[in-house]
Protein backbone atom coordinates (compact mmCIF):
# COMPACT_ATOMS: atom_id res chain seq x y z
CA UNK A 1 0.00 0.00 0.00
CA UNK A 2 1.26 3.77 -1.03
CA UNK A 3 1.03 6.49 1.27
CA UNK A 4 -1.57 7.63 -1.04
CA UNK A 5 -3.58 4.41 -1.00
CA UNK A 6 -3.24 4.45 2.68
CA UNK A 7 -4.78 8.26 3.44
CA UNK A 8 -7.56 7.75 1.21
CA UNK A 9 -8.87 4.24 3.23
CA UNK A 10 -8.33 6.19 6.18
CA UNK A 11 -10.76 9.35 5.36
CA UNK A 12 -13.19 6.43 3.95
CA UNK A 13 -13.04 4.63 7.58
CA UNK A 14 -13.48 8.08 9.58
CA UNK A 15 -16.45 9.67 7.29
CA UNK A 16 -17.98 6.12 7.38
CA UNK A 17 -17.54 4.27 10.79
CA UNK A 18 -20.20 6.07 12.58
CA UNK A 19 -22.54 6.33 9.83
CA UNK A 20 -24.75 3.50 9.28
CA UNK A 21 -23.56 2.35 5.76
CA UNK A 22 -20.80 0.03 6.83
CA UNK A 23 -17.44 1.35 7.16
CA UNK A 24 -15.95 -2.50 6.15
CA UNK A 25 -17.84 -2.23 3.12
CA UNK A 26 -16.49 1.34 1.74
CA UNK A 27 -12.86 0.33 3.00
CA UNK A 28 -13.82 -3.01 1.24
CA UNK A 29 -15.18 -1.19 -2.37
CA UNK A 30 -12.55 1.24 -1.75
CA UNK A 31 -9.74 -1.30 -1.35
CA UNK A 32 -10.70 -2.98 -4.94
CA UNK A 33 -11.31 1.03 -6.77
CA UNK A 34 -7.71 0.94 -5.77
CA UNK A 35 -7.05 -1.97 -6.85
CA UNK A 36 -5.21 -3.21 -3.62
CA UNK A 37 -4.70 -6.98 -3.58
CA UNK A 38 -7.29 -8.66 -1.92
CA UNK A 39 -6.69 -11.91 0.30
CA UNK A 40 -3.03 -10.13 2.02
CA UNK A 41 -3.28 -10.92 5.76
CA UNK A 42 -1.60 -7.22 6.60
CA UNK A 43 -4.17 -5.42 4.27
CA UNK A 44 -7.12 -7.34 6.26
CA UNK A 45 -5.57 -6.68 9.32
CA UNK A 46 -5.39 -2.60 8.44
CA UNK A 47 -8.94 -2.65 7.36
CA UNK A 48 -9.62 -3.54 11.33
CA UNK A 49 -6.94 -1.80 12.76
CA UNK A 50 -7.57 1.69 11.49
CA UNK A 51 -10.99 1.60 12.32
CA UNK A 52 -9.82 1.36 16.18
CA UNK A 53 -7.90 4.98 15.27
CA UNK A 54 -11.57 6.05 14.39
CA UNK A 55 -13.10 4.54 17.87
CA UNK A 56 -10.41 6.51 20.00
CA UNK A 57 -12.20 9.85 18.77
CA UNK A 58 -15.27 8.64 20.58
CA UNK A 59 -12.79 8.43 24.13
CA UNK A 60 -11.99 12.06 23.40
CA UNK A 61 -15.12 13.37 22.66
CA UNK A 62 -16.92 11.59 25.55
CA UNK A 63 -14.23 11.90 27.83
CA UNK A 64 -16.22 12.71 30.60
CA UNK A 65 -18.45 8.96 30.11
CA UNK A 66 -15.23 7.31 29.92
CA UNK A 67 -13.14 8.58 33.44
CA UNK A 68 -15.97 10.73 35.27
CA UNK A 69 -16.98 7.70 38.01
CA UNK A 70 -20.55 7.46 39.73
CA UNK A 71 -19.92 8.79 43.19
CA UNK A 72 -23.05 8.60 44.78
CA UNK A 73 -23.42 6.21 47.33
CA UNK A 74 -24.18 2.41 47.12
CA UNK A 75 -26.77 0.87 49.06
CA UNK A 76 -25.47 0.85 52.78
CA UNK A 77 -26.16 -3.01 53.13
CA UNK A 78 -24.46 -3.73 49.24
CA UNK A 79 -21.66 -6.51 49.12
CA UNK A 80 -18.11 -4.80 47.44
CA UNK A 81 -18.93 -6.57 44.26
CA UNK A 82 -22.41 -4.61 44.33
CA UNK A 83 -20.70 -1.49 45.29
CA UNK A 84 -17.43 -1.75 42.89
CA UNK A 85 -20.20 -2.12 39.60
CA UNK A 86 -22.00 0.94 41.29
CA UNK A 87 -19.12 3.16 40.83
CA UNK A 88 -18.00 1.26 37.07
CA UNK A 89 -21.83 0.55 35.86
CA UNK A 90 -20.50 2.24 32.65
CA UNK A 91 -17.99 0.10 32.36
CA UNK A 92 -19.90 -3.02 33.29
CA UNK A 93 -22.82 -2.17 30.55
CA UNK A 94 -20.01 -2.12 27.74
CA UNK A 95 -18.74 -5.59 29.36
CA UNK A 96 -22.42 -6.82 28.81
CA UNK A 97 -22.76 -5.37 25.30
CA UNK A 98 -19.21 -6.71 23.95
CA UNK A 99 -20.05 -10.35 25.29
CA UNK A 100 -21.48 -11.48 22.27
CA UNK A 101 -19.42 -10.17 19.64
CA UNK A 102 -16.43 -11.50 21.58
CA UNK A 103 -18.47 -15.50 21.05
CA UNK A 104 -19.66 -14.52 17.57
CA UNK A 105 -16.36 -12.85 16.17
CA UNK A 106 -13.67 -15.21 17.66
CA UNK A 107 -16.45 -18.24 15.84
CA UNK A 108 -16.57 -16.57 12.44
CA UNK A 109 -12.84 -15.59 12.63
CA UNK A 110 -11.61 -19.07 13.63
CA UNK A 111 -14.14 -20.96 11.06
CA UNK A 112 -12.28 -18.47 8.21
CA UNK A 113 -15.62 -17.71 7.70
CA UNK A 114 -14.76 -13.89 8.76
CA UNK A 115 -11.75 -13.61 5.88
CA UNK A 116 -13.26 -14.91 3.20
CA UNK A 117 -16.26 -12.36 3.63
CA UNK A 118 -14.02 -9.32 4.16
CA UNK A 119 -12.45 -10.83 0.35
CA UNK A 120 -16.37 -10.92 -1.35
CA UNK A 121 -17.36 -7.14 -2.68
CA UNK A 122 -20.02 -8.84 -3.78
CA UNK A 123 -21.66 -9.81 -0.10
CA UNK A 124 -20.72 -5.94 0.74
CA UNK A 125 -22.87 -5.17 -2.02
CA UNK A 126 -25.82 -7.13 -1.75
CA UNK A 127 -25.90 -6.27 1.84
CA UNK A 128 -25.30 -2.66 1.12
CA UNK A 129 -28.92 -3.15 -0.62
CA UNK A 130 -30.90 -5.24 1.79
CA UNK A 131 -29.62 -2.61 4.51
CA UNK A 132 -30.95 0.38 2.68
CA UNK A 133 -34.45 -1.16 1.85
CA UNK A 134 -34.57 -2.06 5.60
CA UNK A 135 -33.37 1.55 6.68
CA UNK A 136 -36.16 3.09 4.62
CA UNK A 137 -38.59 1.56 6.68
CA UNK A 138 -36.90 1.41 10.16
CA UNK A 139 -38.10 4.82 11.51
CA UNK A 140 -41.13 4.33 11.08
CA UNK A 141 -41.38 0.33 12.90
CA UNK A 142 -38.69 1.35 15.51
CA UNK A 143 -38.68 5.02 16.39
CA UNK A 144 -41.04 5.01 19.89
CA UNK A 145 -38.03 5.49 22.55
CA UNK A 146 -38.64 7.82 25.37
CA UNK A 147 -36.66 10.11 27.31
CA UNK A 148 -36.79 8.24 30.06
CA UNK A 149 -35.89 4.91 29.11
CA UNK A 150 -32.11 4.05 29.91
CA UNK A 151 -29.81 1.57 28.77
CA UNK A 152 -29.41 -1.12 31.26
CA UNK A 153 -28.32 -4.90 31.53
CA UNK A 154 -30.76 -6.20 29.47
CA UNK A 155 -30.89 -3.79 26.85
CA UNK A 156 -27.07 -3.38 26.73
CA UNK A 157 -26.80 -7.39 26.11
CA UNK A 158 -29.61 -7.28 23.60
CA UNK A 159 -27.77 -4.47 21.55
CA UNK A 160 -24.59 -6.89 21.59
CA UNK A 161 -26.58 -9.46 19.77
CA UNK A 162 -27.65 -7.05 16.91
CA UNK A 163 -24.06 -5.96 16.86
CA UNK A 164 -23.03 -9.71 15.92
CA UNK A 165 -25.23 -9.11 12.91
CA UNK A 166 -22.13 -6.94 11.20
CA UNK A 167 -19.36 -9.48 11.31
CA UNK A 168 -21.19 -9.60 7.27
CA UNK A 169 -19.54 -6.57 5.64
CA UNK A 170 -22.00 -4.21 4.11
CA UNK A 171 -24.34 -4.55 7.37
CA UNK A 172 -22.93 -1.83 9.06
CA UNK A 173 -22.30 -2.00 12.81
CA UNK A 174 -23.66 1.36 13.55
CA UNK A 175 -26.52 0.54 11.89
CA UNK A 176 -27.14 -2.94 13.57
CA UNK A 177 -26.34 -1.58 17.41
CA UNK A 178 -28.86 1.90 16.93
CA UNK A 179 -31.14 0.15 15.71
CA UNK A 180 -31.12 -2.72 17.91
CA UNK A 181 -31.26 0.21 20.61
CA UNK A 182 -34.32 2.12 19.10
CA UNK A 183 -36.11 -1.74 19.51
CA UNK A 184 -35.42 -1.36 23.40
CA UNK A 185 -37.28 2.11 23.24
CA UNK A 186 -33.95 4.23 23.35
CA UNK A 187 -34.74 7.51 21.18
CA UNK A 188 -32.00 7.47 18.27
CA UNK A 189 -30.06 10.02 20.30
CA UNK A 190 -29.11 7.25 23.15
CA UNK A 191 -29.20 4.46 20.62
CA UNK A 192 -26.53 6.33 18.75
CA UNK A 193 -24.27 7.12 21.76
CA UNK A 194 -24.47 3.81 23.00
CA UNK A 195 -23.50 2.48 19.58
CA UNK A 196 -20.70 4.93 20.09
CA UNK A 197 -19.38 3.61 23.39
CA UNK A 198 -19.77 -0.20 22.62
CA UNK A 199 -17.60 0.50 19.71
CA UNK A 200 -14.84 0.83 21.45
CA UNK A 201 -14.16 -2.74 23.81
CA UNK A 202 -15.49 -4.05 20.17
CA UNK A 203 -12.99 -2.48 17.62
CA UNK A 204 -10.60 -2.73 20.81
CA UNK A 205 -10.80 -6.43 21.35
CA UNK A 206 -10.71 -7.02 17.07
CA UNK A 207 -7.32 -5.24 16.82
CA UNK A 208 -5.52 -6.51 19.53
CA UNK A 209 -6.99 -10.01 18.09
CA UNK A 210 -5.65 -9.28 14.19
CA UNK A 211 -2.17 -7.92 15.81
CA UNK A 212 -2.05 -11.29 17.61
CA UNK A 213 -2.72 -13.06 14.43
CA UNK A 214 -0.30 -11.43 12.33
CA UNK A 215 2.09 -11.46 14.69
CA UNK A 216 1.63 -15.25 15.04
CA UNK A 217 1.55 -16.36 11.64
CA UNK A 218 4.43 -14.15 10.13
CA UNK A 219 5.81 -11.47 11.41
CA UNK A 220 7.90 -10.30 8.76
CA UNK A 221 4.58 -7.97 8.03
CA UNK A 222 6.37 -5.65 10.54
CA UNK A 223 8.63 -3.87 8.50
CA UNK A 224 8.53 0.50 9.30
CA UNK A 225 6.37 1.40 6.23
CA UNK A 226 3.73 -1.13 7.30
CA UNK A 227 4.12 -0.04 10.55
CA UNK A 228 4.22 3.66 9.31
CA UNK A 229 0.54 3.25 7.08
CA UNK A 230 -1.04 1.37 10.47
CA UNK A 231 -0.38 5.00 12.32
CA UNK A 232 -0.91 7.51 9.63
CA UNK A 233 -4.61 5.38 8.95
CA UNK A 234 -5.53 5.42 12.59
CA UNK A 235 -3.93 9.27 12.92
CA UNK A 236 -6.04 10.20 9.61
CA UNK A 237 -9.10 8.00 10.80
CA UNK A 238 -9.23 9.56 14.10
CA UNK A 239 -9.54 13.10 12.85
CA UNK A 240 -11.53 12.11 10.24
CA UNK A 241 -13.93 10.81 12.54
CA UNK A 242 -14.24 13.17 15.44
CA UNK A 243 -15.29 15.83 12.86
CA UNK A 244 -17.54 13.01 11.08
CA UNK A 245 -19.45 11.58 14.55
CA UNK A 246 -20.47 15.06 15.88
CA UNK A 247 -22.64 15.71 12.61
CA UNK A 248 -23.88 12.04 11.99
CA UNK A 249 -25.56 12.39 15.97
CA UNK A 250 -27.45 16.20 14.89
CA UNK A 251 -28.44 14.59 11.42
CA UNK A 252 -29.83 11.52 12.86
CA UNK A 253 -31.96 12.62 15.22
CA UNK A 254 -33.24 15.06 13.34
CA UNK A 255 -33.91 13.56 10.12
CA UNK A 256 -33.38 9.57 10.52
CA UNK A 257 -32.15 6.94 8.45
CA UNK A 258 -33.69 7.06 5.00
CA UNK A 259 -31.26 9.25 3.41
CA UNK A 260 -29.10 6.77 4.08
CA UNK A 261 -30.93 3.93 3.34
CA UNK A 262 -31.28 5.42 -0.49
CA UNK A 263 -27.60 6.11 -0.50
CA UNK A 264 -26.64 2.19 0.43
CA UNK A 265 -29.39 0.99 -2.31
CA UNK A 266 -27.31 3.28 -5.04
CA UNK A 267 -23.93 2.43 -4.32
CA UNK A 268 -24.69 -1.02 -3.82
CA UNK A 269 -27.20 -1.60 -7.08
CA UNK A 270 -24.38 0.69 -9.36
CA UNK A 271 -22.16 -2.02 -7.79
CA UNK A 272 -23.95 -5.42 -8.48
CA UNK A 273 -24.54 -4.11 -11.74
CA UNK A 274 -20.63 -3.60 -12.69
CA UNK A 275 -20.73 -7.06 -10.87
CA UNK A 276 -22.85 -9.30 -12.42
CA UNK A 277 -22.23 -7.69 -15.85
CA UNK A 278 -18.34 -8.81 -15.32
CA UNK A 279 -16.51 -5.58 -15.00
CA UNK A 280 -13.46 -5.14 -12.55
CA UNK A 281 -13.93 -2.58 -9.71
CA UNK A 282 -10.28 -1.77 -10.12
CA UNK A 283 -9.56 1.66 -11.44
CA UNK A 284 -6.00 0.40 -11.88
CA UNK A 285 -5.71 -3.23 -13.44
Amino acid sequence: MTWLETVIIAIVEGLTEFLPVSSTGHMIITQNLLGIQQGDPFVHAFTFIIQFGAILSVVCLYWKRFFVFDNTPAPADSSLLQRLKHRFYFYWLLIVGVLPAIIIGLLAKKSGLLDWLLDSVLVVAIMLVVGGIFMLYCDKLFNKGSESNKVNESRAFKIGLYQCISVIPGVSRSMATIVGGMTQGLTRQKAAEFSFFLAVPTMAGATLLDLLDLLKEDASWATAHNITMLLLGCAVAFVVALLAMKWFVAFLTKYGFKAFGYYRIIVGGIILVLLLTGHSLAMVD
